[in-house]
């Protein structure tokens, strides 16, 4: 059964693109150009995102598309529509009302979650759609591209192709590992298999939702945050999240060390960013908390900190094992403890310290480290058939 027996996404479409503000004043030839700059930068920035990450892009044939806000509410809401289809299903199997009743109760649906389409189509900058109908798609967003480089005051330039970085990172890591599209899928159909939800209370909370973001007023209730009560409904939610901290961690840590020479502004861009987002006002800030945004802010500084916290141990190459198997994931436990993640793992490189640091009284650092044998690893002495092998490095404290 389609997800139009719950919500009517014509409607919620409609909705959204007559209460959905115009973008910043421009004039036509640069807007032209804005689209024209912004398509290039993000082919450009394939490359770029290859050499941060050390992976190279496969062949794919997920668009670009630079839209508009309306743009982005129609495609979003084609995305959410096909998403929602096994919960719809499961909603709409257990329910007792009659199909005129759920096509007009859709309709009131479609309505309300048109206003949280409006809200978020003047925040979104780019976004990779992994879930779209007839694939992935890369959608960059001009009007508030464009806003936000002129509220930051950055060098416009920069700033369009650091997006556009974020988002082809997205690109490569589901294009690259296609088993991560089909694992984030999985595991929210497991949480509409584990929720017990009907139509009228998922409704409820759907119309409130939308009542507070048209009042502009929101509360500690938890917003979206309250459907998730019973435990097993939040272990699959912290594999969510750890999941989607890792890919949010790892694109803003691309898009932040491609290099001046690369984005000669990077830092102050970062700088200016960072600040915005705690500078926003107290009623943007329950907005954000009362749609889950200020948990998605969380992803981006969680995940930052594990993506340096793991390169800075085992490098690039280190790091790149976790995208061989949702089993290489971190939990969400490691996000917290990367070093955990680390020992888990165990990647190809990593120097395990066997004992403890000693410092002389001349400055000479030793320390004893435990490095694994590989297939090709070709012992120093005369062929040891231990799997390990110690080995002591020493460094001059002035060096």
């Amino acid at each position: 059964m389609s997800s139009e027996g719950f919500i009517n996404w014509d409607v919620a479409m409609r909705s959204a693109k007559k209460l959905t503000k115009a973008g910043p004043s421009i004039a036509l030839e640069e807007a032209r150009t804005v689209v024209t700059e912004l398509r290039q930068a993000a082919a450009r920035a394939d490359e770029y995102v290859s050499d941060v990450t050390g992976i190279r892009h496969p062949m794919y044939d997920a668009p670009t598309l630079v839209v508009d806000r309306a743009g982005w509410i129609e495609t979003n809401a084609s995305s959410l529509a096909g998403l929602m289809g096994p919960l719809v299903e499961k909603l709409t199997a257990t329910s007792k009302s009659s199909r005129a009743v759920r096509a007009v109760g859709s309709r009131v649906t479609g309505i309300e979650a048109g206003v949280l389409l409006s809200f978020m189509s003047s925040r979104v900058l780019g976004q990779y759609d992994v879930f779209g109908r007839d694939g992935g798609r890369l959608l960059l967003v001009a009007p508030n591209i464009v806003e936000a480089e002129r509220k930051l005051a950055v060098d416009p330039h920069d700033f369009r192709l650091w997006v556009c970085i974020h988002e082809v990172t997205h690109r490569l890591q589901f294009t690259a590992n296609p088993w991560l599209e089909g694992y984030l899928r999985g595991l929210i159909e497991e949480f509409v298999e584990v929720s017990n939800l009907d139509t009228d209370s998922l409704r409820e909370q759907i119309k409130e939702l939308a009542a507070k973001v048209r009042t502009r007023s929101a509360d500690e209730s938890g917003g979206l945050l309250s459907l998730v009560q019973s435990p097993d409904q939040r272990d699959v939610l912290d594999r969510i999240t750890a999941a989607m901290s890792l890919v949010e961690g790892h694109a803003e840590y691309v898009m932040d060390n491609v290099g001046r020479d690369v984005i000669r502004t990077v830092g102050v861009i970062r700088r200016k960013f960072n600040a915005r987002r705690k500078g926003s006002s107290p009623i943007d800030r329950a907005m954000r908390r009362l749609l889950g945004l200020d948990a998605k802010m969380k992803q981006y500084a969680d995940g930052r900190i594990f993506v340096d916290a793991v390169v800075n141990e085992v490098g690039m190459a280190g790091f790149n094992r976790i995208w061989e198997s949702p089993d290489m994931l971190p939990t969400r436990a490691e996000l917290s403890d990367p070093v955990a993640w680390v020992d888990r793992v165990r990647p190809n490189g990593r120097i395990a310290a066997a004992g403890s640091t000693v410092v002389d009284q001349h400055g000479n650092t030793t320390r004893h480290f435990e490095v694994p044998r590989e297939g090709t690893h070709v012992p120093l002495d005369d062929g040891s058939p231990d799997d390990e092998r110690e080995i002591i490095i020493e460094r001059r404290g002035d060096e």
